[in-house]
């Protein structure tokens, strides 16, 4: 999957803002200065794509694709670390932005989500 689609598709929420974490040498997407978004490395090197995932829909996830591991350096139970060098298809993996993206927008306060979606 290329980098630069993956990252036209998070660009495509409301409110969501790039950032570089220069600490992690990661590239992430916020919205409401909440993550949903990290595109970085694991240890060994290879690309990575981590995003929030309901944890029962994690478990799924991890058994039925080889490329989706507990997220790296994140919260296991609630973040996946997708390889983006794997088999995995498009649409899943657009899928999986989307549902991140729901997942931390719907944790915002009721004023702000007001705030990203009237601006």
């Amino acid at each position: 999957m290329e980098l630069e689609q993956l990252k036209k598709w998070c660009e495509s929420y409301p409110g969501a803002k790039y950032d570089y974490q220069q600490d992690w040498q990661a590239e992430r997407y916020l919205v409401g200065g909440k993550m949903f978004v990290m595109f970085g490395n694991d240890g060994a090197g290879q690309p990575i794509l981590s995003l929030k995932c309901d944890p029962v829909r994690s478990e799924v996830l991890r058994s039925e694709y080889e490329e989706v591991n507990p997220g790296y350096y994140m919260n296991k139970t609630h973040w996946n670390s997708l390889n983006r060098d794997g088999g995995l298809p498009p649409e899943l993996i657009q899928e999986l932005i989307a549902h991140s993206y729901e997942l931390v927008f719907k944790g915002l306060t009721k004023k702000l989500q007001k705030e990203i979606l009237i601006p």
